[in-house]
């Protein structure tokens, strides 16, 4: 699957601090720590509908990582997934009347001109769970072959019980699992199941849904299956950080790394698990069952610069919940215009000193809002004070778009 085209960032003088990050698992703050080249999935988009600011958020804030672990010299290898099947996406399709295939490939497109004009460095290995079905049924076999698998009418489950580390990364209770599972694309009130967790390998074949052949018969796979094996295909049998909205940190990020640790036998499956916060409007979380959406690209389409939207999200820490306000966005353009007039200068306060702190706190787990702070100072001190040095404003213009991603 195509990606999107790569942002050009400017090379920083010196060289970035090591980056320490807060794991859902471990629930600490702690050096990642990758080696010379760091492993890195972010589970992407179901492709039903464009881009909301809550999809922003998340990206943006992988983008972050990268940018972050990039300025410390290390090689990022990175994969994101599409979910180009699953039932959202052909209940959209029975809803609007239109061909799937059709919704999927034109919301993808819409996807990657946001990532694009919010300056987001593309992975890699841009994967849709179609092109994959062959390797996850693969695995399947694999799973079934170690007995940690069972079917029931057709559809093949995989054993939650067979995966001691199941839990460790979300560390909900039992009934707590139960009720969000469901709520989540589980079916936990399906009779048959072994446990009500056990999550769904392949779905074998409908009526009036698209189906594959595979050396599995007929069908298509479970959502978390499809993560497990991309991941497992493109990076190795262990990787660095497993990436995603809070919202997947249950059932979808526990549901995939036990599936991913039983096929290769490595625990765990992610040396951290990194998850950003919610962002709500009108007093709801952002999602597309509630209507409640700001997207991307129709601010864009408005005229609003995609910089200011990029610095309306970079206002807020990665891991926070936040609502998105008219407010925010509009302190974000004067922000914006602040940068560039004082990026703009012949002349400014020497760079030294404020590209230390956006190093600083960028590598004490992305805070990006004192690393804003940090370039306001600069630039409201060299706007009214004035400077001497006449390589500072480039110096700090090149440090917005290589750490922070704001293009100037």
């Amino acid at each position: 699957m195509q990606s999107w085209s790569e942002p050009v960032n400017p090379k920083l003088p010196g060289v970035g601090l090591d980056l320490r990050l807060y794991d859902s698992a471990t629930q600490t703050i702690r050096p990642t720590a990758p080696g010379q080249t760091a492993k890195i999935y972010v589970c992407g988009i179901t492709p039903y509908d464009a881009t909301h600011m809550g999809h922003a958020n998340t990206y943006v804030a992988f983008d972050l990582l990268i940018r972050t672990w990039l300025d410390c010299g290390i090689a990022v290898e990175y994969v994101q997934n599409v979910t180009d099947i699953d039932e959202p996406l052909l209940e959209r399709a029975v809803a609007t009347g239109q061909d799937w295939r059709e919704i999927a490939d034109r919301e993808t497109a819409l996807f990657r001109e946001d990532m694009q004009a919010l300056g987001v460095i593309p992975p890699q290995h841009y994967i849709g769970a179609v092109e994959s079905i062959p390797q996850v049924a693969e695995h399947v076999l694999q799973l079934q072959a170690a007995d940690k698998t069972y079917a029931l009418n057709g559809d093949i489950y995989f054993k939650i019980a067979e995966a001691p580390l199941f839990g460790s990364i979300s560390h909900l209770t039992r009934p707590q699992m139960l009720d969000i599972f469901g709520e989540r694309g589980g079916d936990p009130d399906r009779a048959g199941k072994i446990d009500p967790l056990d999550p769904l390998l392949w779905k074998n074949e409908r009526p009036d849904e698209p189906a594959w052949n595979t050396v599995l018969g007929h069908g298509r796979p479970g959502w978390h299956i499809e993560c497990s094996t991309i991941a497992l295909t493109y990076l190795g049998e262990q990787i660095d950080v497993q990436g995603g909205g809070s919202d997947l940190v249950f059932p979808h990020h526990e549901m995939s790394a036990a599936q991913a640790e039983n096929l290769t036998g490595i625990e765990p499956f992610a040396r951290f698990y990194v998850h950003s916060g919610m962002v709500s409007w009108q007093g709801h979380k952002m999602s597309k069952s509630r209507g409640n959406l700001v997207f991307v690209s129709t601010l864009r389409h408005e005229g609003v610069d995609p910089a200011a939207i990029r610095l309306a999200l970079l206002a807020h820490h990665y891991r926070s919940d936040w609502s998105w306000t008219p407010q925010g966005l509009e302190g974000a353009q004067s922000r914006l215009d602040l940068w560039r007039s004082a990026t703009s200068l012949e002349r400014a306060i020497a760079a030294e000193s404020v590209l230390d702190r956006v190093r600083e706190v960028m590598s004490d787990d992305l805070r990006t809002p004192s690393a804003l702070d940090a370039i306001d100072n600069w630039a409201r001190d060299s706007l009214h004070a004035g400077g001497s040095d006449s390589q500072a404003p480039g110096v700090v213009k090149d440090l917005c778009a290589t750490l922070l991603g704001v293009y100037l």
